[in-house]
């Protein structure tokens, strides 16, 4: 089965793509007099990967204190409830990283308690919803404050896969929560509590604010749960998980949300930012596998063709993107933008790639990458430093061999890391 995003394969690479590479930089060799900590080793900067452009400028963000919890009495950023899960020893954690060769022998910091968090968020739709996340908390001494990483996971096709439902010591979350972070991870609508609804895929605005409703719900829940926060948030992703990146620090930046103030950094990794040139591919690989309809189908010529032909382009863009053995709905808005030839909808609906961010974006990207196109992010940076973003954005390529889309996972941890080691504290 080809993916469009491959991620259904993130599950089967889980250890060595979501954590292997968190630590690339760490030094593996059995000559090591000693073993580097946990957090020099992850954020020890990454030899395989080099930057297209050029090198931060920006001198460091000054960073507020942790603010006072909006006051969400209903609507969107509403806390509904939140239940406790589990907690993951650090030593469950090491031990579910340790069969692979390229882990360090002790990664974990800290054991970590995860919770389900319900908010209200919206859907596809326009419409209010309740959706669920997972809050992941490093269990550190009393009064200790922690910086909060917001992370956008990649495209997955079972609910059980969503991050409140799939808590165990190999996953990114708990990973990521062990080295000191306060982790947030939405489910996305569609998943978890919202199962019954549909996807929103690649729309922009309620992928946004699927993470941004989860960062207010879950400033309440810290509130109320006496875990405190320093006052840095940085946003992460991979994939769809890098388009919901983008998606979200857009839409703080235009909403000029509180959360904004204290947005230190995005690291977006191999997101579809540009979803027009993303199609155009996907119909490519179309036009290759259909001979006797690859000469009726083109971009500019979609919204002409009959409606039996546009289903069937239809049906198997979709196969492309989803397994015959998804259990949870994707709306199609943005496929059916595409095959109407409507650019104008494409753009509003879908691309966030055409935008000047005012808090760094750190882009990453495979040249080799055939699920999400590498012009995809070219076009994103040359878009944002034409409306004057200069080196608050960048783009740094992935030189893994092949530097594939899901070649690139674990080097992107590795990127994100050292992204954030110049700035991240109280880890």
């Amino acid at each position: 089965m080809r993916s469009w995003f491959d991620p259904f394969r993130w599950r089967a690479a889980t250890l060595a793509v979501s954590v292997v590479l968190l630590l690339q930089g760490c030094g593996a060799g059995d000559s090591s007099p000693a073993e580097p900590s946990p957090l020099q080793a992850a954020i020890a900067p990454s030899s395989n990967t080099t930057t297209t452009s050029p090198a931060n400028s920006t001198s460091r963000r000054l960073l507020e204190k942790p603010l006072a919890p909006d006051r969400v009495i209903s609507g969107p950023g509403q806390l509904v409830s939140a239940t406790l899960i589990n907690t993951v020893a650090a030593a469950d954690i090491a031990a579910a990283v340790q069969g692979h060769d390229k882990m360090p022998s002790a990664l974990p910091v800290y054991a970590v308690t995860s919770y389900r968090l319900t908010y209200v968020t919206q859907d596809g739709y326009g419409n209010d919803i309740v959706a669920s996340g997972l809050v992941s908390v490093p269990v550190k001494e009393p009064g200790s404050p922690s910086p909060v990483l917001s992370y956008q996971h990649a495209t997955i096709f079972k609910d059980a896969q969503a991050p409140s439902n799939n808590v165990v010591a190999a996953e990114p979350t708990v990973i990521l929560a062990s080295l000191g972070f306060i982790v947030l991870a939405a489910d996305y609508v569609g998943f978890g509590a919202s199962k019954a609804g549909q996807h929103p895929y690649l729309l922009s605005a309620p992928t946004a604010a699927a993470v941004t409703d989860l960062l207010t719900a879950a400033r309440t829940w810290r509130h109320n749960a006496s875990v405190i926060d320093n006052g840095q948030l940085f946003l992460v992703g991979y994939s769809e998980g890098g388009y919901a990146t983008m998606a979200a620090h857009r839409a703080l930046q235009a909403t000029n949300s509180s959360h904004l103030r204290q947005l230190v950094s995005s690291i977006p990794g191999a997101g579809p930012y540009h979803v027009g040139v993303t199609l155009d591919m996907q119909l490519k690989r179309v036009r290759d596998e259909n001979v006797l309809i690859a000469g009726l189908i083109s971009p500019g010529f979609l919204r002409y063709l009959g409606s039996t032909i546009r289903n069937e382009v239809r049906r198997l863009i979709m196969r492309l993107v989803i397994p015959d053995d998804a259990d949870v709905t994707f709306q199609s808005t943005f496929l059916d933008n595409f095959l109407a030839d409507n650019d104008a909808a494409i753009e509003r609906d879908s691309n966030v790639h055409d935008w000047k961010p005012e808090a760094p974006v750190r882009m990453f990207h495979g040249r080799d990458d055939q699920t999400v196109p590498y012009v995809a992010s070219t076009r994103t940076l040359q878009a944002m430093q034409a409306r004057g973003a200069g080196n608050t954005v960048t783009l740094t390529d992935c030189v893994a061999t092949p530097a594939s889309h899901l070649g690139c996972v674990a080097p992107y941890f590795s990127h994100a890391l050292a992204q954030m080691a110049p700035w991240v504290r109280d880890l």
